[in-house]
């Protein structure tokens, strides 16, 4: 696995349980998956990453930032690479998703390239005064996505933009009127086998995902069908290998639109470790090792997860077990191994449930526990 991150971290019980050996390239010393770090070093350089490519059968990812030159090097080499370059540089720039997923037929926000400040203020005035600008690579958790009125705005992007060899050129989208984000996640192995866990909502808080509920409120019927279909058409259509999340919009207009894309484990699928036959970080490796998917269906009705942002001022989340763990003890808690800091996602934890405004409670409450 490339990247030392917590969904690394993660992943190491689940390659335990199933007698995979797996190992780390991790980016630096004391990562969330430094037990499993079989190297340190930087995942650009391609020395470093053929040389930890050489002692394994597949190389997963943590993350989905290693260059297209490396990871084309990878399979010339004839390492087997899930998901694979072609899939992944949709995941990796935000335009040539829209433009794939738009080829597709799939349901989309309106969207642009544009390359000048005048195409972006003509945008907006075609759009209702107001539009959404992202930055096509490296943004996450609400970084490098800024709702905007004026190009000027976002002048400081068109400058980074051509200084990084884009010709100035961004994503523009319509600034969608929706009810709730909403998540599909899905698991597609290289035989095609393909299975999805029911969609979920998630919470927002400055960008970050704050909860998941699992399944989605009042989402039976031909909303879940809806959400399964596109996540599927948009897996087959790109060829993904691995779990894949699709972040969705319900709008106020009853439709249902593509936001995001993640070709990994991700946080709208932590409730799954605790609230499914099998969670998504084994299903991960199942469907990477082009093994027989498991299940999806859950233990209870309702699944809950609340991300730990940030964590105590003082301290560590280890100091808070005695008296957290012992006031919600239905609650499972994953400590990620992070230091705290603001904002920083330290830890999660999940409660489930036949009750779910019970569930929401307790899940909230033991978060709460563990920060300030």
């Amino acid at each position: 696995m490339i990247g030392g991150g917590q969904l690394a971290r993660m992943m190491i019980p689940a390659a335990i349980e199933l007698g995979v050996d797996i190992r780390v390239l991790a980016e630096a010393e004391g990562m969330s998956a430094a037990i499993a770090a079989d190297r340190v070093g930087d995942y650009t350089d391609l020395d470093t990453v053929l040389a930890f490519a050489r002692g394994v059968d597949v190389i997963t990812f943590d993350h989905e930032h290693v260059p297209q030159d490396v990871l084309r090097a990878l399979v010339d080499a004839g390492v087997a690479v899930r998901p694979g370059p072609d899939p992944l540089r949709f995941a990796q720039d935000k335009l040539l998703m829209r433009e794939r997923l738009s080829e597709l037929g799939l349901p989309v926000p309106d969207w642009a390239r544009i390359e000048t400040p005048a195409e972006l203020d003509e945008f907006i005035a075609a759009h209702g005064g107001a539009a959404v600008v992202k930055t096509p690579r490296g943004g996450y958790d609400g970084k490098g996505v800024r709702v905007v009125r004026t190009a000027a705005e976002v002048a400081e992007w068109f400058v980074a933009a051509s200084e990084d060899g884009r010709d100035g050129a961004l994503l523009v989208e319509e600034l969608v009127d929706f009810r709730r984000e909403l998540a599909q996640m899905v698991a597609r192995r290289p035989s095609g086998e393909i299975v999805a866990w029911p969609l979920v909502e998630t919470v927002q808080v400055g960008g970050v995902c704050s909860e998941v509920i699992a399944p989605a409120p009042h989402s039976a019927g031909r909303m879940s069908d809806v959400a399964a279909e596109i996540a599927f058409a948009v897996a087959e259509g790109l060829e993904v290998t691995g779990v894949m999340a699709v972040e969705l919009f319900e709008t106020t207009d009853e439709r249902i639109l593509i936001n995001e894309l993640a070709m990994r484990p991700h946080n709208s699928g932590h409730w799954s470790m605790d609230g499914a036959t099998t969670g998504q970080f084994e299903q991960h490796l199942r469907a990477v090792l082009d093994l027989p998917l498991g299940g999806t269906g859950t233990h209870a009705d309702w699944s809950v997860m609340v991300n730990v942002l940030g964590g105590p001022v003082e301290g560590s989340l280890a100091d808070r077990y005695a008296a957290a763990l012992e006031q919600h003890p239905t609650v499972k808690l994953h400590n990620y191994g992070k230091a705290p800091r603001p904002g920083r996602k330290v830890g999660h934890v999940t409660a489930i449930g036949d009750d779910l405004d019970a569930v929401v409670y307790e899940a909230r409450a033991a978060a709460a526990a563990f920060q300030d």
